[in-house]
Order: structure tokens, then C-alpha cells, then sequence
């Protein structure tokens, strides 16, 4: 009996363990990190992203009400899509290199970056209806 019980809490461990390991966060992306894992425009002037996964930008600042909004949006868009794409934020204020590079005068402004086609541009806070209507044709071309 004792044996039994010893199962039933390893077994509960390693359900709780599964949770907390298969939702993908949102990651933050400062320019050094954008440059190593999405593009490096300093080194290439044509697109050539570096990931092997889809994902999408989020360029935003902390102040910025629909850019708070569009938050919890994009954490229940990185849970419903994990392991097929990647999400990312980028803090306008922090990171002036990457907002320039990008032209982002208006926030908040998604970036949708396919594996192997040029990325495509968002502005303003959507639905998330919208939001997974985009990702599936423009990332996963469903």
C-alpha cells in the first residue's frame, strides 16, 4: 500500500511538471537577442531570419494602455500556439535601435515573421480573433 501511494504522488509531480513546462512564455527580446535569434540587419540588408520557427513581434512600451491590453492577448495566443510559434516582445523605450530600424511610430505594432517569406506589419491593438486569423494564414499558411 505504501508503494501505492509513493506512485500516486511521483505520478502527480510529473502531472503538475507537464503544465508547467508546455506553455511557452512570451520572451523579451532586447537588440543584441533580436539580432542573434530573429535578424541581424547590421550584418545582412536583405530578411534573413534565423529562427526555425514562426513568430510574432510584439513592439510596445510600458506605458501604453493598448499595448497593456493586447498583453494578456498575446500570452493566451503563446499557450494556444506553443511549439509552433514563437512570441516576443520588444520594449520601444529600451530598445530606440530596433523601434528606428523598424520605423515604429505608432505602438503597439506586431510583426509577423513567417520561417521563410518577409515578415508582415500589425498596428494598433486587434482582437484576438483577428490576431489567430493572421497567424494561421501569414505563419502556419493554414
Amino acid at each position: 500500500m505504501n508503494n501505492f501511494f509513493c506512485f500516486l504522488r511521483i505520478a502527480f509531480v510529473l502531472f503538475l511538471f507537464s503544465f508547467t513546462v508546455s506553455a511557452e512564455d512570451v520572451r523579451y527580446l532586447t537588440t543584441q537577442e533580436f539580432k542573434e535569434k530573429v535578424f541581424d540587419y547590421t550584418k545582412d540588408s536583405v530578411w534573413n531570419y534565423k529562427g526555425t520557427m514562426p513568430c510574432v513581434i510584439d513592439f510596445y512600451a510600458t506605458w501604453c494602455g493598448p499595448c497593456r491590453r493586447l498583453a494578456p492577448i498575446m500570452e493566451e495566443l503563446s499557450e494556444q500556439y506553443c511549439g509552433k510559434v514563437l512570441f516576443y516582445k520588444v520594449d520601444t523605450d529600451k530598445e530606440k535601435e530596433l523601434a528606428y530600424f523598424f520605423r515604429i511610430n505608432s505602438i503597439p505594432m506586431l510583426l509577423f515573421v513567417p520561417v521563410a517569406e518577409k515578415p508582415q506589419m500589425a498596428k494598433g491593438l486587434l482582437p484576438k480573433e483577428t490576431l489567430t486569423e493572421a497567424i494561421d494564414k501569414v505563419l502556419l499558411n493554414n
